[in-house]
């Protein structure tokens, strides 16, 4: 199968093409003939399935070939709904990349910045418009945004937007929509909220899901290191030396713990930044764009800041605290072994956290191999202690760090694995540490 196949312009192809892009996946292969048809869609695919690709190429091909003469300002065709910042920023580049032989013009409408130069911005031609819900209502009280001519709607990670709290933003945004329109709704999870706006919402569409949800992808090796809560940062200095570690995205439960644990690291000549919500967008940005050119050596991250980084052959990503909803996990490990390329998941995991990584495995389907470092063996005489507001004790979290509306500091109902933006590669480069052969298995870790 090739995008030429697929029924793909050659200005797509050849875009698509000069990324190293060759052949589609799975997600693509299915998604990109229903959306080029015209029909509806409702989809699922684990996270790094390509999905962004699969509704951005066919809707630039839509808009391209459904292109009528404007007298004055053209309108805003398609709307792609985001559920945060840097995701939404994302998926617009994805936009600009693919469309970059086409005549249409793209816009990221996100908060967190100056909401007059986008007032600015829409003064010109916008063709596809990436938003995030609370920014867009802005626009849409101050009426600065027409959204009257809107030919196709895309809902990306509607299941982390309802987690997010945003059903009754979405809602008011539909309202204004015209009733005619294509609608393309992609979920990781199928909860009966998903079902019920999709009700609302679709018209006889088509239904597409690739591999089990929860399912973790082949190419990530995944390791557990064993270690007390008090050396855990210890231990992640020694294996990102010890191995000459690049790229590396490390997980924290806490934007308190994030702060601290990028602090500890930089302390030890590790160049390191912290991103989460607490951090002004201008900052956000400029830490992710270093840690994409590979000047920023970690990046420590909390949950929902890490929804947008999309970084292909991310090599690596740490578990520096278990999370408190297992699916989160397989969210957080989906930053790495992403269409196509491979990877590997180091999880640091102290006591504490035993419960968190049986919940993990159990929801999995599969037991992730224990390494057992030498000189970081866990103190059998160390007993539990639970994990108050998303924090082990020793780790520098500080207590009452709860991040509300779907933060890091609570345990939350739901959470939602972020699907990949990019089309397959044919060549991976970088290849993971082997797995730990069965005599590096802790005999004595209690699973």
């Amino acid at each position: 199968m090739t995008f030429s196949a697929l029924g793909l312009s050659d200005e797509l192809v050849r875009a698509v093409t000069e990324r190293g892009y060759t052949e589609p996946t799975p997600v693509q292969a299915q998604a990109i003939p229903v959306v080029l048809s015209g029909g509806d869609l409702l989809a699922g695919a684990q996270t790094g399935t390509g999905k962004t690709a699969g509704f951005t190429l066919p809707i630039l091909q839509r808009l391209t070939a459904s292109a009528k003469p404007v007298t004055g300002k053209a309108p805003i065709r398609a709307l792609v709904l985001i559920p945060t910042r840097e995701l939404a920023v994302q998926v617009e580049e994805s936009v600009r990349d693919y469309g970059k032989y086409l005549k249409l013009t793209s816009m990221t409408m996100i908060g967190g910045v100056n909401i007059n130069p986008q007032i600015q911005r829409l003064k010109s031609r916008v063709d596809i418009l990436v938003a995030t819900p609370g920014r867009l209502l802005d626009h849409l009280q101050q009426k600065t945004l027409d959204l009257s001519h809107i030919e196709i709607l895309v809902l990306d990670e509607a299941d982390r937007m309802l987690d997010m709290g945003f059903i009754r933003d979405i809602k008011k945004i539909l309202a204004i929509l015209p009733r005619q329109r294509q609608n393309l709704l992609f979920s990781a999870t199928f909860s009966d909220e998903i079902k019920n706006l999709a009700d609302g919402l679709l018209n006889k569409p088509a239904m597409i899901e690739v591999a089990r949800h929860n399912a973790t992808a082949e190419l990530i090796t995944q390791k557990i290191y064993p270690v007390d809560r008090e050396r855990k940062r210890e231990l992640l200095t020694h294996l990102i030396k010890e191995y000459n570690w690049h790229q590396v995205l490390v997980f924290t439960r806490t934007k308190h713990g994030a702060n601290k644990l990028a602090e500890q690291l930089n302390k030890d000549d590790i160049p390191a930044l912290a991103i989460h919500g607490n951090k002004s967008q201008a900052a956000r940005t400029r830490a992710l764009a270093e840690f994409k050119t590979g000047k920023l050596q970690v990046l420590v991250a909390t949950d929902i800041a890490a929804r947008g980084i999309d970084i292909i052959e991310l090599p690596h990503v740490v578990n520096f605290e278990m999370p408190n909803v297992s699916e989160d996990y397989v969210h957080r490990i989906g930053r790495t072994g992403r269409a196509g390329s491979e990877g590997e998941a180091s999880s640091l995991v102290c006591i504490d956290e035993h419960k968190l990584l049986h919940d993990i495995e159990r929801l999995t389907k599969s037991e992730i191999p224990v390494v057992q470092v030498p000189g970081f063996e866990p103190d059998p005489r160390i007993k539990a202690e639970p994990i108050l507001n998303g924090q082990n004790r020793g780790q520098g979290g500080g207590r009452g760090q709860g991040q509300g509306r779907g933060g890091q500091g609570q345990a939350r109902t739901r959470a939602a694995p972020r699907t990949g933006s990019g089309p397959s590669r044919t060549n991976a480069a970088g290849k993971p540490a082997a797995r730990a052969p069965a005599s590096h298995r802790s005999g004595g870790y209690n699973r």
